[in-house]
């Protein structure tokens, strides 16, 4: 006997890329921040254990006031959760229930989970043959959600098309959200865009370019109408996702502006001379404005590379599928782990 309800017997959840226990290894395939977070985090965690006895503040104010300065917003715009994926969540919740919601056909995996768990039709749109992602035929008159640059295919989608996006569905009463994950290591981002559309969501996360993926800390910006909606779902489920540490924590991080700026920097210049070396040699590899690479590995599938590379200590990620078999997403690590696993990429497949 099954005691599932019929919703828990149909989902079939998300997978996240592996978390090695015992074996060392060159981690490079969770999209992890290769240096860690800003100094001051621990500091103020540190001082924040002296609150652990009490509930946190359920605004997470004093964080959304960072975010706030840090991006030119009111602090009525800005939202914090338990992970970008508990925004992400709460934004399908209280704006796609009930609806069609259109996304590109490759783009992060999560959303047609949360599709199916809270009721959403979800429709997915094929990309160009370049994996670029189909502007046109995304505005078919319900919402729309994609990521900003495209995971796993590490593409940028520019400000114009977003800007295209955000017109179609404010016409149409519909909310567009960007999940802006990668945000830090592009060329562009909507912030500016939410000055003129108020059904704009953008979802970011610290765990990317802040180095606190283990703290699970993510937040959403937007009109003030967006952000009281993800308020009351929030409220109807769990008043409390931040907790002390993690507020204190994540809102250093965000204030020291210099010390992001100066890793994201190092991350780009990393990725760039990566995907260089691999094109000297004719490995595909796409544009970046991520801080992974997404690297064409074998014409039918690269499961064996991604095998390979770990007997050698490297971690990848392989997505399996008929068009992404072929590729394997890497992680931006530091110059020498990017060396080690370029020498070791190049080697099996024979490129050296």
């Amino acid at each position: 006997m099954s005691y599932e309800s019929a919703l828990a017997a149909r989902l079939v959840p998300y997978v996240p890329g592996e978390q090695p226990k015992g074996r060392k290894l060159i981690k490079l395939n969770t999209n992890e921040h290769p240096y860690g977070p800003s100094p001051r985090v621990k500091q103020a965690m540190d001082e924040a254990m002296a609150r652990l006895r009490l509930y946190p503040d359920a605004e997470a104010t004093a964080l959304r006031e960072a975010i706030a300065q840090v991006n030119g917003l009111r602090p009525e715009q800005v939202f914090c959760g338990n992970g970008s994926d508990e925004v992400l969540a709460f934004a399908f919740a209280a704006f796609f229930s009930g609806k069609k919601l259109y996304a590109p056909s490759i783009t992060y995996s999560f959303y047609p989970v949360y599709a199916d768990l809270f009721g959403v039709m979800y429709e997915p749109v094929p990309l160009h043959d370049d994996f670029t992602v189909d502007v046109e035929s995304l505005c078919q008159g319900g919402p729309v959600v994609l990521a900003n640059p495209n995971a796993p295919t590490s593409l940028f989608l520019d400000m114009q098309a977003i800007e295209k996006l955000a017109a179609y569905t404010k016409e149409k009463g519909e909310v567009l959200l960007v999940d802006e994950a990668y945000a830090a290591f592009a060329p562009d981002n909507a912030r500016r865009l939410l000055d003129r559309y108020e059904n704009l969501l953008i979802v970011r996360t610290f765990s990317k370019s802040h180095g606190l993926a283990g703290l699970r800390v993510g937040y959403a910006m937007g009109s003030p109408e967006l952000i009281a909606s993800l308020r009351k779902v929030r409220d109807s489920f769990n008043s409390y996702p931040l907790d002390c540490l993690a507020q204190a924590g994540a809102r250093e991080a965000m204030l020291d502006v210099a010390w992001t700026e100066e890793t994201v920097g190092k991350i780009c210049q990393t990725r760039d001379r990566c995907i260089a070396r691999l094109r000297q040699k004719n490995v595909p590899v796409f544009d970046s404005a991520t801080n992974f690479l997404f690297v064409k590995a074998d014409a039918t599938d690269a499961k064996h590379v991604q095998e390979a590379l770990r007997e050698r200590g490297i971690l990848v990620r392989y997505f399996s599928g008929n068009v992404l078999c072929r590729y394997l997403r890497i992680s931006v690590g530091t110059d020498e782990e990017m060396d080690r696993m370029t020498d070791a990429l190049l080697d099996i497949l024979g490129k050296t």
